[in-house]
């Protein structure tokens, strides 16, 4: 089948079980294994070949942390296989056809959105897919009569288009299992917002699987009484959950929200428990919570970035990477009983824009179908779009004004398929950029921020 392993899988997710019990020695040790073994296979990599020195399991703090940038600036070093070659990858990724089809016959492939400015290309062979498809089998919370949840009518709304790790993962589980094809459906967040209603209406489907702002999103539809599903669960990832969004949503449709936390680098980074609480996958993945100088941070402190070990790639190892997100490792174990570490996340920030509608209801644009939209469309990824006014966003581009021309192109064209011709775009005046509460640069930013003081919103 490519890059599907039954019996792998089978016996990581008994391993995945037994170590979610008991005591916390039983991952600590897992881990400190299975570092040892990727430390050996990162020496197959020219790029950590030149970094890991001396490296052992008890010194993982001397290894020099890896930037995306560093990465991708000399991609080909990076791989252990050296059949896994940049310009051959970029030519799979750029046909939509392939979207959740194995490279090579052995390998998934997806490309990160490039929320920090530059997108990446990840590769994960059978081993690594393996363990993702464990964790996620394992750890999420389901229904004991179903726990593959292959009775399940799941929608996924997500950027269907493009080959990222969620739509990736969708296609590909229905290309392996073929009685789930017809209960998974992947619906796209760029359409207009009344033609995905009109497809949930349709499906009726008992989990909803999205972006938290979608699910807020949603959640405003089925008030305005014109989304009329019933979903028993509904899953959200991708971007931050707050306490908020959270109550909102489960209050509309009277069902729980499942948060997990992942990444195109490593999926199934954490998962909610009974208590609501994120528990991180430690037995499969470090991530050290550091300041802005790269030291660590103590329990209870929320680092300036966090850098995640994926122990589980051995074809593209990573190993210290900076994955920009502020992570809190609280300092008391969580009263579910798991000996997992229990987190708190602050990934992605940026905001739902509300555009006003002369005599209609007002539309909601979800950030990440904006950015996809600069992104896919326009090819630029350095960007801040803010809100002004109901009708009217300020855009600033790095990369001078070609690449300003084709982001406003983009970005009215997608404005013009949600049925907003009369929004008006145009440039920020000197190139203003605006940060959210923790300090990093949002890049979109909804209109009440955008109307803050100037001192509190420029670089």
């Amino acid at each position: 089948m490519g890059c599907f392993d039954p019996w792998l899988t089978g016996a990581n997710a008994f391993d995945v079980c037994a170590a979610g019990q008991g005591a916390p020695a039983g991952w600590l040790e897992r881990r400190r294994q299975r570092l040892a073994a990727l430390l050996v296979a990162a020496r197959g990599s020219a790029f950590y070949r030149q970094r890991l020195g001396r490296a052992t399991p008890a010194r993982l703090a001397d290894i020099e942390p890896a930037s995306k940038r560093d990465l991708m600036r000399d991609f080909d070093a990076w791989p252990t296989d050296p059949r896994l070659r940049l310009s051959e990858l970029q030519v799979f990724l750029a046909d939509p056809s392939r979207i959740g089809q194995p490279f090579l016959g052995e390998f998934m492939v997806w490309q990160s959105s490039g929320s920090s400015g530059e997108p990446a290309v990840f590769v994960q062979d059978a081993r690594a897919m393996a363990v993702y498809d464990a964790l996620e089998a394992c750890r999420r919370l389901q229904p004991r009569w179903d726990p593959w949840y292959l009775g399940a009518r799941i929608a996924f709304i997500g950027a269907i288009e493009g080959h990222f790790a969620s739509t990736v993962t969708a296609q590909r589980l229905r290309r392996l299992n073929p009685a789930m094809a017809a209960n998974l459906h992947a619906l796209s967040f760029m359409q207009p917002t009344a033609r995905l209603v009109a497809q949930l209406n349709g499906l009726r489907p008992s989990v909803v699987s999205t972006y938290p702002t979608v699910a807020v999103l949603l959640a405003h539809e089925a008030s305005a009484g014109r989304l009329r599903i019933a979903p028993s669960e509904i899953w959200a990832g991708g971007e931050t959950l707050t306490a908020g969004m959270r109550r909102l949503v489960e209050a509309r449709f009277g069902c729980p929200v499942i948060n997990s936390y992942g990444a195109s680098e490593f999926l199934p980074l954490a998962s909610q428990c009974r208590l609501g609480v994120l528990h991180l996958n430690a037995d499969w993945a470090i991530l050290e919570p550091v300041d802005e100088q790269g030291r660590p941070v103590p329990p209870g402190v929320a680092g300036h970035t966090a850098l995640l070990t994926n122990l589980a790639n051995h074809v593209q190892p990573i190993i210290r990477y900076d994955l920009g997100d502020r992570v809190l490792v609280r300092p008391q174990p969580c009263a579910c009983g798991s000996p997992l570490p229990a987190i708190e996340v602050q990934g992605r920030e940026d905001d739902m824009l509300v555009i006003a509608r002369a005599g209609a209801a007002p539309v909601h644009l979800p950030p990440l179908a904006l950015t996809t939209a600069l992104e896919d469309d326009a090819g630029v990824f350095d960007f801040q779009l803010v809100q002004v006014g109901p009708k009217e966003l300020t855009l600033s581009v790095g990369g001078g004004a070609a690449a300003m021309s084709r982001a406003r192109t983009a970005l009215l064209g997608f404005l013009r398929q949600q049925g907003l011709p009369a929004v008006r775009v145009s440039a920020a005046p000197g190139g203003v950029r605006v940060r959210g509460h923790t300090g990093k640069l949002q890049r979109v930013v909804a209109q009440a921020l955008a109307t803050a003081p100037l001192k509190d919103r420029l670089l």
